[in-house]
C-alpha cells in the first residue's frame, strides 16, 4: 500500500506520531521522523548551496578545525520549505523541552510560538539566523560539538538528509555522544535517510540517576564520508549572537 504524503512539509511534521517520537528522544536522545521532504524538495534545497546570495555566511570547517567540509547559514528570508519546517517542529518539540526543564529543575523560558521565542533571542542580542545547509565530500567529517550560539538555547534541534545514503554517498553517519553521569560515554550512530529528520539533543538532556534526574551532556558530529557527496539541512531553533 502506497503512503500519500501531505502536500506541505509543515503538515508532514504535524502528522508524525509525536508521542512515539518523544518516547524515543527521551530514551535515546534522538529520533528519526517519517519523511518530511520529498526527493524533489530535497534536491531543490540542496541545489540552493551554489546560490551564494541565499546565505549570510560560509564556514570552511578545516580552517576553524571543526573537521573538514563546508556549511552555509541561510539569510532571511528563508526558502519557504525551510521556514515551514522550522515553524512546524518548534511546537512539537516544545513539550519535550518543557518536560526536560522540569525534570532538571531549570527555567523553561520558551513561549508557545517560534516567533515569540525568536523575539526573545533577538532582544538578547541573538539576531543572526541559524538554519544551515551543510555539504560534505569524500574525506570530509564534522567534529563533535554543540550548537549553542548564545545564552538562550532551545534544547532540541533537527537535521534532515538531502541525499541518499549508500547511493549518493557512503560513510557520513550522524554521531551522537552522551556523557553518562559517573560512567563511560554512550555513542549513537544514525544513517540519515533522504527526506527524514533526526530530532536530537542540542546541549544536554535528563537521565535518571540514583539522585533523581541528572543532566547528561551531549555532543554531535558526522563520521568521515568515504565516497560521494552528503548534504543536509540543519534546523537550530534559536538564533545566534
Amino acid at each position: 500500500m502506497t503512503t500519500v504524503m501531505a502536500a506541505d512539509p509543515g503538515e508532514r511534521v504535524e502528522g508524525a506520531d509525536w508521542a512515539a517520537l518523544a518516547g524515543e528522544v527521551n530514551e535515546h536522545g534522538c529520533a528519526l521522523t517519517p519523511p518530511v521532504l520529498t526527493p524533489d524538495e530535497c534536491r531543490e534545497i540542496a541545489a540552493l548551496y551554489d546560490d551564494a546570495g541565499r546565505f549570510r555566511s560560509t564556514v570552511d570547517m578545516a580552517r576553524h578545525r571543526f573537521g573538514q567540509g563546508q556549511y552555509r547559514y541561510f539569510a532571511r528570508p528563508f526558502p519557504e520549505p525551510v521556514q515551514r519546517l522550522r515553524e512546524a517542529f518548534y511546537p512539537r518539540l516544545l513539550p519535550i523541552a518543557r518536560d526536560w526543564a522540569a525534570k532538571l529543575g531549570r527555567p523553561a523560558p520558551w513561549p508557545d510560538t517560534l516567533a515569540e521565542w525568536l523575539e526573545m533571542c533577538h532582544a538578547a542580542g541573538q539576531a543572526r539566523p541559524t538554519p544551515i545547509l551543510l555539504r560534505y565530500g569524500a574525506g570530509d567529517w564534522n567534529a563533535l560539538h554543540r550548537d549553542l550560539y548564545g545564552e538562550l538555547v532551545f534544547p532540541l534541534q533537527v537535521v534532515i538528509g538531502l541525499d541518499v545514503p549508500r547511493a549518493d554517498y557512503t560513510g557520513g553517519e550522524f554521531l551522537l555522544v552522551e556523557q553518562r553521569p559517573r560512567a563511560q560515554s554512550r555513542g549513537t550512530v544514525t544513517a540519515l535517510e533522504q527526506g527524514r529528520g533526526l530530532v536530537f539533543t542540542t546541549r544536554d538532556r535528563p537521565v535518571r540517576s540514583t539522585r533523581g534526574w541528572s543532566a547528561a551532556p551531549v555532543r554531535h558530529g558526522v563520521s568521515t564520508v568515504r565516497s560521494g557527496r552528503r548534504r543536509t539541512l540543519g534546523l537550530v531553533l534559536h538564533d545566534a549572537s
